[in-house]
């Protein structure tokens, strides 16, 4: 496997930006895959020197994490290791080497990232097992990802937006929000959700009724996707 230079702090303004874009809907035709690509087309008209990268966790899945990736994270907890261009050091036997060669590239291109587009549905009330795959590899003890802009261009079946009956059970926002803020030191005001709410309308008789409050929600979410990329 190729390696990559390994960017432990954000991007300079001598670099190029760089908009790091994962897909998690097992869908090729999605609601969140939408909105995602209109952030990102409308981040490239606004970056014609950007770099785009794009990883589709659905058609290529991360690997879960094994036992040596948690002998990983352990020496680096261990030994306080908080710069993540340090963490080869914990590399210690050939199944750690083979752990280490499925992490590095993707924290690589997390590390490298000024924006972090995120586009993903909601899988029983919370993210699908590609993306928490994802997540697993590339998160290490004490890791600050502070100074990087966090997009989540999410899809829904139902209604579980604030004051809905099913606001509580919503463990895809909320998950994400408090994982942005808890672990990678993320401030609340470079996190941007938007998406589609009512999807299963289309599909489902009991929410037949509701398609019209799918529709308004999606133009909304593409709306809003357009002048959020065209502002990061």
């Amino acid at each position: 496997m190729t390696t990559q230079s390994m960017q432990t702090t954000p991007p300079t303004q001598t670099t190029p930006p760089t908009l790091l874009h994962l897909d998690a809907s097992a869908r090729r035709r999605s609601f969140s895959r939408e909105a995602g690509d209109a952030v990102a087309a409308a981040w490239r008209a606004t970056h014609p020197g950007g770099i785009h990268v794009h990883r589709d966790l659905a058609r290529t899945p991360v690997p879960q994490i094994g036992e040596a990736w948690t002998e990983l994270c352990d020496h680096v907890l261990e030994h306080e290791i908080t710069d993540p261009a340090r963490y080869r050091e914990a590399v210690r036997t050939p199944a750690q080497e083979a752990a280490w060669a499925v992490v590095e590239p993707l924290l690589a291109e997390l590390l490298a990232a000024d924006v972090v587009l995120i586009a993903t549905p909601m899988y029983n009330y919370s993210v699908p097992a590609s993306l928490k795959a994802w997540i697993d590899q590339v998160t290490f003890p004490r890791m600050s990802l502070a100074g990087r802009r966090f997009v989540v261009a999410y899809a829904r079946g139902g209604a579980y937006g604030p004051g809905t009956p099913r606001h509580p059970y919503d463990h895809q926002e909320r998950y994400l929000r408090d994982f942005f803020a808890g672990h990678f030191a993320v401030p609340e005001q470079d996190m941007t959700f938007l998406g589609t709410e009512l999807a299963n309308s289309l599909t489902d008789p009991a929410l037949a009724g509701r398609r019209g409050a799918h529709d308004a929600s999606r133009a909304a979410a593409l709306e809003a996707a357009r002048t959020t990329g065209a502002s990061l």
